[in-house]
């Protein structure tokens, strides 16, 4: 069974009177364990794609099914349950807490989902130390430079075990180098831990690192190809 299956995903936004068509009729099965890159212009429909994925939005038509269950007509409430226990979300602008530790920003989604304190603390201080941050826990983020505060993004997308992690253009605020490293980072948790990784980037050379590339163009899914192994880390 696929982790997520898409059936017929259409997505319309009404401006005023007229309709805008971000999604025309989206299917797609990505399975369990998989690196895939979503690719698009501004206005393709991709970012749409990725806030349905990560049940920040509902279709206008169509079958979301995610592990199996069918989230597509869930309450918000039901959502934003799958969200803080099974979906890990990375984005461009880190959105991280200025007055609050390293530590404690991880510890934001245990927070909102009843885990007891010395859990928290141990469970975030172990992410930290996943993606590298050992000695940073007690740091805020003006402390850090750009490439350790998405690593401390990252350590939060992972700290509750969700099994699948979106990424929406997290190495837009990122050079070369640091990109590279935080590609890195993505690469070796689906690779070693299996965590279904999906990625919305406009950078070639980022995609890369996935395993598979889809490419979405005026709302329709235009290619979907393998990548071999994906970009050597």
């Amino acid at each position: 069974m696929a982790l997520i299956e898409l059936r017929d995903i259409r997505k319309t936004y009404h401006l005023g009177e007229i309709p805008v068509h971000a999604l025309r009729g989206v299917s797609l099965d990505i399975d369990k364990g998989e690196f895939v890159a979503v690719m698009g212009a501004s206005g393709s429909g991709k970012s749409t794609l990725m806030n349905i994925l990560g049940c920040l939005d509902t279709p206008s038509r169509g079958e979301y099914r995610l592990g199996g269950q069918d989230v597509a007509r869930l309450s918000g409430d039901d959502l934003a349950r799958i969200r803080n226990r099974r979906i890990g979300f990375v984005f461009q602008g880190f959105n991280l807490l200025a007055r609050t530790t390293a530590a404690e920003n991880v510890e934001l989604p245990m927070l909102y989902g009843g885990v007891p304190p010395r859990e928290r603390h141990r469970r975030a201080r172990e992410a930290l130390h996943l993606v590298g941050l050992k000695g940073r826990e007690h740091h805020h983020p003006h402390q850090l430079s750009g490439g350790q505060q998405q690593r401390v993004a990252i350590a939060r997308s992972l700290v509750n075990g969700a099994p699948l992690l979106l990424a929406d253009e997290p190495t837009g605020n990122l050079d070369s180098t640091t990109s590279e490293e935080i590609m890195g980072l993505f690469r070796k948790f689906n690779d070693i831990e299996g965590i279904t990784v999906i990625l919305v980037t406009h950078e070639p050379e980022m995609a890369r690192y996935a395993k598979r590339i889809i490419t979405v163009r005026d709302g329709l899914i235009v290619g979907d190809e393998p990548v071999g192994k994906g970009r050597a880390i």
